[in-house]
């Protein structure tokens, strides 16, 4: 398709709802430019837990329906995508002064039996004496639960989206900011300011705000719709701290708080565990949130609970923080309370362009969401083709019957040459695509420059041209978590090597249908 100025869908905002938008409508036929502020899944998107899951939590507040629509598509993304995402145990111990063993059983019946399952195991009752994950749990800790979810990189399940949605017609605009966007003769005109300050003027039959944290600040800003919206969003912060390698398996846990909320640990890039998260009200810049003490000493607090092996807050080499744009409920105080589900707030005055907002949500509904949302764009488009993600896998996902560990087999036999860890890196960050990287490289030395941690020139290369990555935060704590892997008193000189490279470089020129 090639550039023009003027588009079906202007989207605004490139996390997972809008890269997911832009990837359906895309793949209907229709013209979709995506603009966004920084970099992909630069917030919120890549600040979750990254879990694909239903939720197992939101039964108590008799959210079955979430529940039920999130245990759905949990297994239709993890066909779409088996090299980022996979299938993940988790042991719940039981602490009989927070919730009897029957809620519990109950509700992972619910949850076993709410949606069809096809890759994950149903949940048992285990001896925490004698099962391998109760080795490393404080005494006194003798029954528990093991039921199944999902795991995801969630910034490169964003990456994918827009992938995609390029490569089925659609432009992505990274570091692309929406200044202002007014209805004018059935159309909306938007005016983008380029990396370089430059002002693009564009047009688009219809304009989507998925912004997240900023959904409210847009309709009372950049886009001028009117009116006010009808609903809101409630601002919550959850952070999250990683540590080196808590235990050995391959398992993850769910603890119980005595504040009744749940905290996560999880294996994390195979030398490390992740923790978290918080909730906390949240009221400024989306863009500059971070982790403060109380947050880390209550995530420690929650892992010493269970825990032989202690940790302090020293003991975090990494944290990070987002902002969740929860769906505004009033009467609804704890922030765990809030619903986690997700309204599409659509309005077309008479004879006017259409305005679709999105408010709320989880990663895990985000494929459904953009379908409810293109279902409905494409209907006051009279455009009528039909949905079509639910059975399409995301790039580098095409393996023979979904099997990645025989595809991660072959990679690594027909690359013999490349260290294991690397193999398998490459494999379950880009899936079939990493034969991309590798190309004709017969030794290391073929790979160009190594930067650090494993990350050498053709990889960058690849992640400039074909993945928006403009600078080292981009390359090494989104595309990759490879700044995990490099000392903390290495990471500024890497920091600094990578963007002089990419400097250098130069940004990739403009491809129809493509970033520019």
């Amino acid at each position: 398709m090639p550039h023009n100025s003027e588009y079906d869908l202007l989207v605004i905002g490139g996390g997972i709802n809008g890269t997911g938008i832009a990837r359906d409508a895309a793949g209907r036929g229709l013209a979709v430019l995506l603009a966004e502020q920084h970099d992909l899944a630069a917030h919120t998107s890549s600040s979750s837990t990254k879990l694909i899951h239903g939720g197992l939590r939101y039964l108590e507040y008799r959210e079955f329906g979430l529940v039920r629509k999130a245990l759905q598509e949990r297994e239709t993304l993890l066909r779409a995508a088996p090299h980022i995402m996979s299938p993940l145990r988790f042991v719940m111990p039981h602490v009989p002064s927070l919730r009897p063993a029957w809620l519990i059983r109950a509700g992972l019946f619910l949850y076993d039996h709410l949606a069809s399952r096809e890759f994950l195991r149903g949940s048992r009752g285990i001896d925490l004496r004698s099962h391998p994950a109760g080795a490393v749990l404080v005494e006194g800790l003798r029954r528990g639960f093991v039921y199944s979810d999902g795991w995801v990189d969630d910034a490169r399940l964003v990456v994918l989206n827009a992938l995609d949605a390029a490569e089925r017609g659609a432009t992505i605009r990274t570091r692309t900011a929406l200044v202002g966007a007014t209805r004018a003769g059935g159309q909306w005109q938007a005016r983008l300011q380029q990396p370089g300050g430059a002002i693009e003027s564009v047009s688009a039959r219809c304009l989507v705000n998925a912004t997240g944290p900023w959904v409210g600040r847009m309709l009372q800003g950049p886009i001028d719709s009117g009116r006010p919206p009808h609903h809101g969003v409630r601002l919550v912060k959850g952070s999250h701290i990683v540590t080196r390698r808590l235990f050995d398996h391959d398992h993850a846990y769910i603890f119980q708080n005595p504040d009744k909320r749940i905290i996560f640990a999880i294996p994390y890039e195979d030398d490390f565990t992740l923790i978290g998260t918080t909730d906390v009200p949240y009221d400024g810049d989306p863009a500059a949130v971070a982790i403060d003490g109380d947050e880390t000493r209550y995530l420690c607090d929650s892992i010493n609970r269970y825990f032989r092996r202690k940790i302090a807050p020293a003991d975090a080499c990494w944290s990070y923080s987002g902002v969740r744009p929860l769906l505004d409920e009033e009467g609804t105080a704890n922030p765990s309370a809030v619903t986690r589900d997700y309204r599409l707030e659509y309005e077309a005055p008479q004879g006017q362009a259409p305005l679709l907002s999105v408010f709320g949500g989880k990663i895990t509904t985000y494929r459904k969401l953009s379908e409810e949302a293109v279902d409905l764009l494409g209907a006051a488009l009279g455009h009528g083709a039909p949905a079509w993600t639910s059975g399409a896998v995301l790039p580098g996902g095409d393996f023979p019957q979904g099997d990645f560990e025989a595809f991660a087999r072959g990679f690594a036999q027909g690359h013999g040459w490349l260290p294991e860890r690397l193999a398998r890196r490459y494999a379950h960050a880009y899936g079939t695509r990493a034969e991309r990287i590798v190309a004709q490289a017969r030794s290391l030395d073929d790979l160009g420059r190594p930067f650090a941690a494993d990350l050498y020139e053709a990889e960058l290369r690849y992640l400039r041209q074909a993945e928006w990555a403009r600078s080292a935060q981009d390359v090494l704590w989104r595309r990759s978590k490879l700044g995990l892997h490099v000392a903390p008193e290495e990471r500024d000189r890497v920091a600094r090597d990578i963007d002089a490279w990419l400097q250098a470089e130069g940004t990739p020129p403009p491809a129809a249908g493509r970033a520019p």
